[in-house]
């Protein structure tokens, strides 16, 4: 069935369901299209496509939220249906106090049009492309065997048009792109993996300008070396330098996820974790000046980019640490009535039948003006860790555990060699504390966040600049 993005089906909805009694509703029809080009070692195994087409209607009754869904998107009668069973939803909860901010209303339409049309381009085009980086991985190092490698390109075109009973009017169409490896290295009678992820907001251009080739062979000689040339880290208190990869995710598991606000308010509790932090705690000085983290939908081309949340609120850059201070937390209109704040435009929703809740974006930590070699000249030891191959965090995001895959040993302001499965263990506080200098480079790297249960996987940005942690205790296997 043709899919098109019909602004009377959700004016219709809307309509319907403050006619039902509802104070506040709306209705977002949202179409999810995603194709997958799948090799496994050298030997291309599927084409993977996949629809999803439907309407999401959520009201405020008496107080209570209540969220329905169907897939019968262009029949009013089923609509209506739906709508009659969130009100019902709503009116079963009984819970009497939740409202939403008022906010501005917007009519607005954000189209991104890619320059190279994926769709325009061969399926034996993009299966060549990936053979033939699957070779570069076999022939990445003479001493090395790779023997199981999996790669993906996935292509997304993810339609919305979203309306709301204040008046807002949103239609938007954001093309995705993205590419995944895992790939085993043996060397030396030993065995490591590795997993890359790219990913933006663009066309098939965005995968000329990731240079895969180039990346490919080196991450897949990195990992040969380590394994071959690999030596112990040092163990004790040390100085630490992480690299975008690390820094980046540290951002989102140890800053995001704990100041969304429904976790700090224990409603994610039962779905996907709690938070150390609790409202009182904004304003608090967490770390030194040079740390700020922002997290930001409005990226030009990332893989988080929104201008407008699923609740018709404009984006902005939120900055929940501004100079060491907790400043803001990210809120959806229902968290943000709550603690008498405007929202920050963080709810998403990954699909059609999925409620809209407090999400991240784009995380990472701000750079600063420092050069990589300014960085560590002056430590006398220390490690570097580039890139990390395990990670755990708490359900409280407040202890934490890593380990370094490519990591080096610094001495006397230099890198010398490299080091094998560095350990960190560290809570969050100390983690920021310890942080006293970041440098001017920024990377970002794709990733899927995961939240809500139902489970949705929204797309992110994580990464941003090494940074440089004092005094901190490096463990070994």
């Amino acid at each position: 069935m043709e899919f098109k993005l019909d602004e009377d089906l959700v004016r219709f909805a809307v309509d319907y369901a403050l006619s039902r009694g509802a104070k506040y509703a709306e209705a977002r029809l949202q179409r999810d299209a995603t194709k997958s080009y799948i090799i496994r070692n050298g030997i291309p195994e599927a084409v993977g496509i996949s629809e999803e087409v439907g309407i999401g209607i959520r009201v405020l009754v008496d107080g209570s939220l209540g969220f329905a869904s169907t897939d019968k998107w262009n029949d009013k009668e089923a609509i209506k249906s739906v709508i009659d069973d969130a009100i019902k939803i709503a009116k079963a909860h009984k819970l009497g106090d939740e409202t939403f901010t008022e906010e501005p209303s917007y009519i607005a339409k954000v189209f991104i049009e890619p320059k190279i049309n994926p769709e325009n381009i061969d399926s034996s085009e993009k299966f060549n492309l990936l053979m033939e980086l699957d070779k570069t991985i076999q022939t990445a190092h003479e001493k090395a065997k790779y023997p199981n490698r999996f790669m993906n390109i996935r292509e997304t075109l993810m339609q919305k048009i979203f309306a709301n009973s204040d008046g807002t009017l949103i239609v938007s169409a954001t093309p995705r792109i993205a590419f995944f490896v895992f790939f085993v290295a043996a060397a030396n009678g030993g065995f490591d993996t590795r997993f890359i992820e790219r990913g933006e907001a663009r066309g098939w251009e965005a995968i000329k300008d990731w240079k895969l080739e180039e990346l490919l062979k080196e991450e897949a000689q990195s990992l040969a070396r380590v394994l071959i040339e690999g030596k112990e880290p040092p163990e004790g208190v040390v100085d630490v330098v992480l690299g975008p990869e690390v820094s980046g995710l540290s951002a989102h598991e140890a800053v995001g996820h704990p100041y969304e606000a429904d976790r700090i308010l224990g409603r994610e509790g039962a779905q996907a974790g709690e938070s150390f932090v609790d409202p009182d705690m904004l304003g608090m000085k967490v770390g030194n000046e040079v740390l700020t983290v922002i997290d930001d939908p409005t990226i030009p081309n990332s893989y988080g980019f929104y201008l407008y949340d699923d609740e018709g609120v404009k984006a902005r850059p939120r900055f929940l640490i501004r100079n060491g201070v907790i400043t803001e937390f990210l809120h959806n209109r229902e968290t943000a009535a709550k603690f008498g704040v405007k929202s920050n435009a963080a709810a998403r929703a990954s699909a059609y039948d999925r409620e809209p809740i407090v999400r991240m974006a784009n995380t990472y930590i701000l750079p600063g003006d420092m050069t990589f070699d300014e960085l560590i000249e002056d430590i006398k030891l220390g490690v570097y860790i580039r890139t990390f191959g395990e990670w755990n965090i708490d359900d409280l995001r407040y202890n934490m555990r890593f380990v370094g895959k490519e990591a080096w040993l610094i001495e006397n302001g230099e890198l010398k060699h490299l080091v094998r499965n560095p350990i960190l263990e560290i809570t969050t506080p100390t983690f920021y504390k310890s942080i006293d200098a970041v440098d001017k480079n920024i990377e970002f790297y794709a990733a899927t966040c995961g939240k809500g249960d139902p489970g949705q996987g929204v797309p992110v940005f994580v990464g941003g600049p090494n940074v440089r942690l004092r005094n901190i205790r490096v463990l070994r296997r």
